[in-house]
């Protein structure tokens, strides 16, 4: 039990809301769009100002680290218990691109209030859910009398999220000793709605390739070639229609080794969740659902692996007929992959299967993107049960669990720094993360001051 008193904290952060409001719309204002070059001095700027509030909120170390891309900000607070774990706080200061023409109400970098809530590019995703730790950490030393956290705190900061992280591995692996920590806090994240607090316990990994194959050196006559010479688009067809059996499972030999099956408590919390399939269909613009069989949709999208078709081409695709037996033709595969599923056999596996199956005559060449692993906590993992403590004090319900379908940095943290990933967010699916009128729900976004306030003390008992 967190020694924090509730109330005490929910009087606090309300004494100070305005303040921490005012500080989190001076961000939201530095357009801090890694995506676009014309920005970088706007993500330095960025990384900067959260420096220096960081300093200001107490922090005694503060640091840009530099990447061969744009900056990070680490942050350290020692506790002063020689026995306190080390927490890590993820998050990231960089953003998507915006501008009023793209459907903004407002300018999306001068943030605005309506209703209860902030909206601007960043509100949610993720400068406001980065910045609610510097009020709750504050809250946590106001209210306890601490002069330093319960735990031994660190931030990471990155500045490249948006633009897929392609520095944000190097940088944890050449700066892992500073980073090490005895679990991390991902706060960049979300609940499943306004009403429904949860907590996600993980994410899948994701492995890519491009499979490109070659026939005749141009594209040749179909009538006095075809049926005689084989067609690198038939080739792709049968590769695609090979890949799932009959009940919609990966036919790819290997690709389950591993797997982590639900527990019957798990699919029971998937179930205890307010899921409306329709509206989730209208949402994906899709018109039924389909998937592994045995398996519900929640399951396949948040806890079974997964192969898709990206993309596939070859041969005419004007309009009329061009009748040739094309020269080349390409697929493009992604994998989703769920705890247990090593990265690199499933590539060994899909190149071993693929190979086998690509006829006499067809030259080709698979590649290989960079891979992310899958993460996940147990359910039962001490750390991830002080998050739910914390957030339950504060929502006064019972908290639910949630996976995540896609992939992230998080994964990188987990796997090298051998730490539990737990993941601390309060945006929802209305915020609208990457679109027209980007919003926080302020209400929400308090309430994850309160948590982080009560989760220092959580944890530093959790994990002793």
């Amino acid at each position: 039990m967190s020694e924090t008193p509730d109330s005490v904290v929910r009087t606090y952060v309300e004494q100070h809301r305005a303040a921490f409001l005012d500080d989190l719309a001076e961000w939201l204002r530095i357009p801090s769009v890694s995506a676009q070059p014309e920005h970088d001095g706007d993500v330095r700027r960025s990384a900067e100002w959260l420096s220096g509030k960081l300093k200001e909120t107490g922090f005694p170390v503060t640091e840009i680290w530099d990447t061969p891309g744009a900056p990070a900000v680490f942050a350290e607070w020692p506790s002063d218990d020689p026995g306190a774990p080390t927490v890590l706080v993820y998050g990231h200061h960089d953003v998507q691109p915006a501008a009023r023409e793209d459907g903004w109400a407002t300018d999306p970098f001068e943030p605005v209030i309506r209703d209860g809530r902030m909206y601007g590019r960043g509100a949610a995703d993720d400068k406001g859910q980065v910045f609610f730790h510097t009020l709750g950490v504050r809250a946590h030393l106001a209210v306890t009398g601490r002069t330093a956290p319960a735990v031994h705190l660190k931030l990471l900061i990155e500045g490249e999220e948006e633009s897929g992280s392609p520095h944000f591995r190097a940088l944890v692996e050449e700066r892992a000793a500073r980073l090490a920590a005895d679990a991390v806090i991902v706060s960049d994240t979300g609940m499943w709605d306004e009403t429904t607090p949860t907590v996600c316990t993980g994410m899948r990994g994701l492995a890519e390739c491009e499979i490109e194959l070659y026939g005749p050196d141009q594209d040749i006559h179909s009538g006095s070639f075809g049926g005689a010479v084989p067609n690198p688009a038939t080739a792709a067809a049968r590769l695609v229609a090979a890949m799932h059996d009959a009940d919609e499972r990966v036919a790819i030999p290997g690709f389950y080794d591993g797997v982590a099956e639900l527990t019957d408590a798990e699919r029971a919390l998937f179930a205890e969740l307010p899921f409306d399939e329709a509206a989730w269909l209208r949402t994906a613009r899709s018109h039924a659902t389909a998937g592994e069989a045995g398996h519900t949709t929640l399951e396949r999208v948040w806890a079974r692996p997964t192969a898709e078709v990206n993309g596939i081409g070859g041969g005419y695709q004007g309009p009329g007929s061009k009748t040739i037996v094309p020269s080349s033709a390409v697929l493009k595969l992604s994998f989703r992959l769920v705890a247990g599923q090593d990265p690199e056999h499933i590539e060994r596996s899909v190149l071993r299967w693929a190979e086998d199956r690509v006829p006499a005559g067809i030259r080709h060449r698979i590649t290989f993107s960079a891979a992310t692993r899958p993460c996940l906590t147990p359910l039962d993992h001490p750390a991830l049960q002080a998050v739910a403590r914390a957030m339950g004090r504060v929502f006064d319900r019972k908290i639910l669990f949630t996976r995540e379908g896609g992939s992230g940095p998080a994964a990188d943290l987990q796997d090298v720094l051998g730490a539990p990933v737990l993941f601390l967010g309060i945006s929802v699916p209305s915020d609208g993360w990457h679109a027209p009128d980007e919003k926080v729900e302020i209400g929400l976004l308090m309430k994850g001051v309160e948590t982080t306030a009560h989760l220092w003390g959580e944890l530093a008992a959790a994990l002793r």
